[in-house]
């Protein structure tokens, strides 16, 4: 697997981005990666904010800039003396979904860390936040943060469906998070079990048909270990027969996972292009950290 090199922790400098911001900095320091930390000031913002500032008041704009570099540097320092590692500085105007992915392909960035956006302490992902925006165009992998970081990720879910973003996401779990748990959950229902039912197929019958998908995810999900080279001892498997959406979130809390690793786009119940339904769903309801895999992880 490609070691992570290269980390961007893009911040608006609010409290809840400041989450993502030292989260990053801990997952830098595991290991052993650079840092960029980024602020990008809309221009959009900026030019009305030109429009309002009098004639005598010219230096208001460089002012703000100023404060804002200010904390830029005040946080960076911080992380420098909690942590251990100095970030690379990029403050810019600019178009904001645009000078991320631009800052992003400049230093080649393994994975982006942001902040979960929305109402109830973070708990949604509002459409249109920048977080989600990013996450629509960027072809990188995506840490969506959402508690303050303490340590490193301790265990981690990775819901799978065995088609190849599954291999990728638990390559990309074990890169990110190298000494954590992983705990692999594939949520299975039987294809047209309720229609069968209604059909008048005895219990029995289904019951059956049911081991019989159980046995072959589990077969499944030992050559998944095995194709991604995972350590067995830190490997968990859960078979669950139940809609995706919510044994992954019910999982996350049974299992006390802090992070949950899934792919954009795969195959099943858990391939979902993203906002379609699976994915969105976990980034908006999960307690813990989501981390999105999008490019291949080896």
């Amino acid at each position: 697997m490609t070691p992570i090199r290269s980390i961007l922790a893009a911040t608006d400098l609010s409290p809840l981005a400041r989450h993502a911001v030292v989260r990053a900095a801990l997952v830098a320091a595991e290991l052993g990666a650079r840092l960029s930390l980024q602020h990008v000031v809309n221009v959009g913002a900026l030019d009305a904010l030109r429009h309002l500032i009098d004639p005598g008041s010219a230096d208001l704009q460089q002012k703000l800039l100023d404060e804002m570099r200010g904390e830029v540097t005040a946080l960076a320092a911080e992380l420098a003396a909690r942590h251990g590692v100095q970030p690379e500085l990029h403050l810019v105007v600019g178009n904001v979904l645009a000078e991320i992915d631009s800052h992003a392909d400049a230093i080649d960035a393994d994975l982006l860390v942001m902040g979960a956006r929305g109402a109830g302490f973070i708990r949604e992902l509002l459409i249109g936040s920048t977080t989600e925006r990013v996450l629509r165009k960027t072809t990188r992998s995506l840490l969506v943060v959402k508690q303050m970081a303490h340590e490193p990720y301790r265990r981690v879910l990775v819901p799978v469906d065995f088609s190849p973003r599954s291999r990728e996401a638990l390559r990309l779990a074990q890169r990110v998070a190298p000494q954590a748990e992983y705990v692999l959950l594939h949520a299975f229902e039987v294809p047209f079990e309720g229609k069968l039912r209604y059909a008048g197929v005895e219990e029995n019958a289904l019951s059956s048909l049911r081991v019989n998908s159980r046995r072959e995810a589990t077969a499944k999900m030992n050559e998944l270990v095995a194709e991604a080279g995972a350590d067995e001892n830190r490997v968990r498997r859960i078979v669950v027969h139940g809609e995706a959406t919510t044994q992954v979130l019910e999982h996350e809390q049974a299992q006390d996972c802090d992070l949950i690793v899934i792919g954009k786009r795969g195959q099943g119940l858990i391939g979902e292009m993203l906002l379609g339904s699976v994915t969105n769903h976990i980034l908006t309801q999960s307690s813990g950290d989501v981390l999105v895999a999008d490019r291949a992880g080896a």
